[in-house]
């Protein structure tokens, strides 16, 4: 009998010991899920995404918690995609500032970038008229509302495209003077600095795709990067040349007369 009461009494130590083991481990679980350090550890931290920098996603293994998978994006196709753009920006650019240069010649394009100013609001005079070209030296300009005839020549003579339209009906006529040997020697020089402009502008471009190869460093292989870098190279002399061309030739149109 008293061999069984001892029995029994070291059952129950034994059980409340066990009773506080699994108490106090229960806490290091719950201290384990929100430490922070731990939560915020770099196998659970996800690599935004970017469109210029999308190169590194980390992904864990499905069952194993402690491992790492690295996929490796083909950045590529998005780089040069990117690069392209800002290109194609650049030149776009480019052929508006060209369009607003006066020439001997008309072009229902030039009179674009005038502001006029109808009712106290100020608008792009390609809203508020239709611009054709009657003849290579005269521009022909009707207004969708015939009253507004007058903010459009006076926006036109204060331009300095050097025009002295006149009102014939509800349009006006514009005659395209001949240009000055001056005032072609003047354009010419603006053409030259717009050139170089648009050429930074790609080569910026350029660069821009070079960092983004640079940023993604081990992680992309060096005989895509050197692939890539090629294809880079190779759009930027494309749409440098694209830009001198267009210089050229509007150099050529203004010196025509």
């Amino acid at each position: 009998m008293a061999i069984s009461l001892r029995r029994a009494l070291i059952s129950s130590r034994t059980f409340s010991l066990v009773l506080r083991t699994t108490s106090l481990h229960s806490r290091d679980l719950s201290l384990f899920a929100s430490s922070p350090n731990i939560c915020n550890s770099s196998a659970s931290r996800t690599v935004p995404n970017s469109p210029a920098i999308d190169f590194i996603r980390e992904s864990r293994r499905e069952g194993d918690d402690d491992a790492i998978t690295v996929e490796v994006v083909d950045i590529g196709p998005s780089v040069k995609a990117i690069t392209v753009s800002l290109m194609e920006a650049a030149i776009d650019s480019l052929s508006r500032e060209l369009s607003k240069l006066r020439t001997g010649r008309a072009s229902a394009g030039m009179l674009d970038h005038i502001i006029v100013e109808t009712g106290g609001v100020k608008m792009p005079l390609s809203r508020l008229a239709i611009v054709s070209v009657i003849d290579s030296k005269t521009l022909s300009v009707t207004p969708y509302d015939p009253d507004a005839l007058k903010e459009l020549e006076s926006a036109i003579v204060s331009s300095p495209l050097g025009l002295n339209p006149k009102a014939d009906g509800n349009r006006l006529i514009a005659p395209i003077p001949p240009l000055t040997k001056e005032h072609m020697q003047a354009l010419c020089k603006v053409v030259t600095k717009s050139s170089e402009d648009v050429k930074q502008s790609i080569r910026r471009a350029h660069q821009k795709a070079l960092d983004a190869m640079k940023k993604a460093g081990s992680s992309y292989p060096k005989d895509d990067a050197k692939r890539l870098e090629k294809e880079v190279e190779e759009v930027t002399k494309k749409f440098i040349k694209a830009a001198e061309d267009m210089c050229k030739a509007k150099e050529k149109e203004i010196t025509a007369g």
